[in-house]
């Protein structure tokens, strides 16, 4: 009896795979076959060719990896790329992007979070972990241009208690939106901008309604020390004692985490990860990164992230997988660590699961969502290959990317964004740009002081 026919094979091609133990390997000569935006087989390219298929894909001599999943960024901040450079923290939020920020509107939102998509997607990027203002205008472009996102409305408590009941509104009405491709979570500013109350109450609705958390906590040591010198607490135990730890928990940087907190993180009644985005850390000079030996010795998941373009100038997380990799080396003294096979695991399995997504994507498996990257490695600035893992940390470029999937559909064929027109979105965010930049009013949407 003849199969009914793939939606997709994607043949011949080496996989990156997952042993039980959770190990990088690579399957040579293969070919993956998609099934209802499901991945049903990993076999070998001779198999797939005597299988029927809607659609293949000619992958000769290209790499297959899981989508990359940014696991922290403000998409639509690309529309402030370059706007407050060289700043001090400080200087950065309160004399130009809180100011700027007063003047969104949800038409700028969306056509950033689009110009933002569209980056991702020619990087790799098949899902991301978004928290901003007007989120209803983020999800709609998801939808649209078909990548995978979870999204959470932020806020602060300056706003009053309508602040938190609109985090929550938005995240019970588009969980499992665009066909399951959306997934949401409350979305506190930080313990310095939410009061106790707010934090409190917050985690009383995550578990109330089955929703994880998602903020940033002990971004850098200055609000480690300063809530310690004001509070008593460090950020991470504000969380705990506000039951911020008792939910499934996402916190951003985390490079102000003292030994002090990792008893805390380790004991956490819900699932928490922490996302690192090395690349603003240097940018503003702070003196630690996250501490991600630490925490993988906790057994605490560590996704990669970029944080927002307006501070990391770019959504590359082939950049920032390099990056976490090279930091590690230097901050533990030990070229052992962070291997690169390593480093891919984070890229790849640990970054699913710190969005709360590791039981469907980060790994080319069956039964997995079809969320797939092919990687060139032809170019001189990756031959030869000696060790594979290491050329695609250490040597490939997001611009390797010739391919790009989301639940078996294709994004991005040779190059070719086919979901997002960007010379369109470009030209109009150019037109925008003088209303947004105009700092005159003297308003900015909150104080930043750790």
């Amino acid at each position: 009896m003849t199969p009914s026919p793939a939606g997709l094979i994607i043949s011949p091609c080496t996989v990156l795979t997952h042993d039980d133990h959770e190990r990088i390997g690579f399957e040579r000569d293969a070919a993956i076959v998609v099934r209802d935006g499901v991945v049903a087989s990993v076999t070998s390219s001779a198999r797939a060719a005597e299988l029927p298929a809607a659609e293949r894909i000619d992958a000769r001599g290209q790499i297959a990896l899981p989508g990359l999943v940014n696991c922290h960024t403000h998409a639509p901040m690309v529309a402030l790329r370059g706007i407050a450079e060289d700043l001090p923290t400080e200087e950065w939020f309160n004399d130009v992007v809180w100011p700027v920020e007063s003047n969104l509107t949800e038409r700028d939102v969306e056509l950033g979070a689009r110009l933002a998509c569209a980056e991702m997607i020619r990087g790799g990027v098949t899902c991301f972990a978004d928290h901003y203002f007007a989120m209803d205008a983020v999800a709609a472009v998801v939808e649209e241009c078909g990548i995978r996102a979870h999204l959470g409305q932020a806020y602060f408590s300056s706003q009053g208690a309508q602040g938190r009941e609109a985090s929550l509104e938005f995240a019970l009405r588009y969980r499992g939106a665009a066909g399951g491709r959306i997934t949401t979570a409350l979305a506190p500013h930080a313990p310095y901008t939410v009061d106790d109350t707010d934090l409190a109450a917050t985690a009383a609705l995550a578990r109330e309604h089955g929703l994880p958390v998602h903020l940033h906590a002990s971004e850098n040591r200055d609000q480690a020390e300063a809530s310690l010198a004001r509070h008593g607490v460090t950020p991470i135990e504000v969380l705990r004692r506000t039951g911020i730890l008792d939910t499934d928990v996402l916190i951003a940087h985390g490079s102000g985490i003292l030994d002090r907190d990792l008893p805390l993180l380790a004991s956490a009644a819900g699932r928490t990860a922490v996302a690192t985005a090395p690349r603003g850390y240097l940018k503003f000079a702070w003196p630690t990164t996250t501490p991600v030996r630490a925490l993988h010795d906790l057994g605490i998941p560590v996704g990669l992230a970029t944080d927002g373009a307006a501070s990391n100038n770019s959504l590359d997380v082939w950049e920032s997988m390099a990056l976490t990799a090279l930091i590690q080396k230097s901050t533990t003294g030990d070229p052992r660590w962070l291997t690169s096979r390593q480093a891919l695991h984070h890229a790849s399995l640990q970054s699913a699961r710190a969005v709360g997504l590791g039981d469907r994507v980060g790994s080319i498996a069956p039964g997995r969502r079809a969320d797939i990257i092919l990687v060139d490695l032809t170019g001189p600035h990756t031959q030869p290959v000696h060790d594979l893992a290491a050329t695609l940390v250490h040597s490939a470029r997001s611009s390797d990317v010739r391919t790009t999937i989301v639940d078996g559909r294709v994004l991005m064929r040779d190059r070719e964004l086919l979901t997002i027109d960007v010379d369109t979105v470009v030209a109009e965010l150019g037109e925008r740009m003088p209303a947004l930049l105009d700092r005159s009013h003297g308003r900015r949407i909150q104080d930043y002081s750790t």
